[in-house]
């Protein structure tokens, strides 16, 4: 699988699609078969060629990272581990305390004793200043609890009240050929500064798979049906009208990838790191088989005229 390099001259030689987790926590998107079923798609994926998995506290409330910590256990030499820690309530909080607290609780959970890069996984709204909380995220790189440190979900404004306090390794969010808002300014700007970008739900939370239907009915207890609780908002992608809209552009998609030799999701997953040289994608699956078709999206290049057909289709 082609690589790329995350930190100071790309310190960090990281397969350009990894593993993602989110799905192992169990709750977000229903219950795992079992514990082992995921650790084996998690075996999958490196035995593919992905050499690092992302996970975060909040996954299950642990859940994922102790699953993770399973799957790697007998083969940390193989896999580099990335995991993140939230401000409260959902998470363990931002200051500095929380923060130091959150990182060893996590290395508890995933039996290690660092992870390869830690990341703050959504701004703090609660009050606490990024700069305290970004100063201790430096720390932790210093003293070596984390190799490399980053952030998830942050706008260029923000990095640049982090970045006078220390390097800002890496940045992760959503992107995809249904969210391209990073597309044109951001991921150009991140490239100039050498700093990783990892984009999450590069196939737009399944639909670019090309396995969801347009009748599809999610389960109550999956985010993307809108009903598994009562304060969060629908997904956008997934209110009636656009849902059957997105589909369609798979659908489309699809027909390309059949033209090429692939699948919709392995196009999917090859367009995102085509974006930029510095992207990477996270792509989760509890499937064994999905995870193999996954990392085959990191040995497909994509010359000019398909994207350009690609562009096409979700310009």
């Amino acid at each position: 699988m082609n690589r790329r390099g995350i930190g100071p001259s790309g310190g960090m030689e990281v397969s350009v699609v990894g593993f993602g987790a989110w799905e192992a926590g169990g709750d977000a998107w229903g219950p795992n078969e079992s514990d082992e079923r995921v650790v084996e798609a998690m075996h999958a994926g490196l035995d593919a060629g992905m050499n690092w998995i992302d996970t975060a506290e909040v996954y299950g409330k642990g859940v994922s990272e102790r699953i993770v910590g399973k799957a790697v256990a007998d083969r940390r030499d193989a896999a580099f581990v990335f995991t993140k820690v939230a401000p409260s309530s959902e998470g363990s909080g931002f200051r500095p305390d929380q923060v130091r607290e959150a990182i060893r609780a996590s290395l508890g959970r995933l039996g290690l004793d660092f992870v390869d890069l830690y990341q703050l996984h959504w701004p703090d709204e609660t009050g606490i200043p990024v700069e305290e909380t970004w100063g201790t995220m430096v720390a932790l790189r210093d003293e070596g609890l984390a190799r490399y440190v980053g952030v998830s979900n942050f706008d260029r404004a923000l990095i640049e009240r982090c970045e006078p306090i220390g390097r800002v390794d890496s940045v992760q969010n959503e992107y995809s050929l249904l969210i391209q808002g990073d597309r044109r300014e951001f991921l150009p700007w991140l490239a100039q500064r050498n700093i990783a970008y990892l984009a999450y739900s590069p196939m737009a939370a399944g639909i670019l798979t090309g396995a969801i239907r347009a009748d599809h009915v999610f389960r109550d207890d999956d985010w993307r049906s809108g009903r598994r609780d009562p304060d969060e908002e629908h997904p956008e992608m997934f209110r009636p009208g656009a849902f059957e809209e997105n589909v369609s552009k798979a659908d489309r998609l699809g027909e390309l990838a059949e033209k090429l030799g692939t699948t919709t999701a392995t196009l999917a997953l090859a367009w995102v790191v085509a974006s930029s040289p510095n992207t990477l994608a996270i792509a989760g699956s509890r499937s064994p088989e999905h995870a193999r078709s996954n990392a085959a999206a990191g040995e497909l290049d994509l010359d000019p005229d398909v994207l350009a057909e690609i562009d096409a289709i979700f310009g």
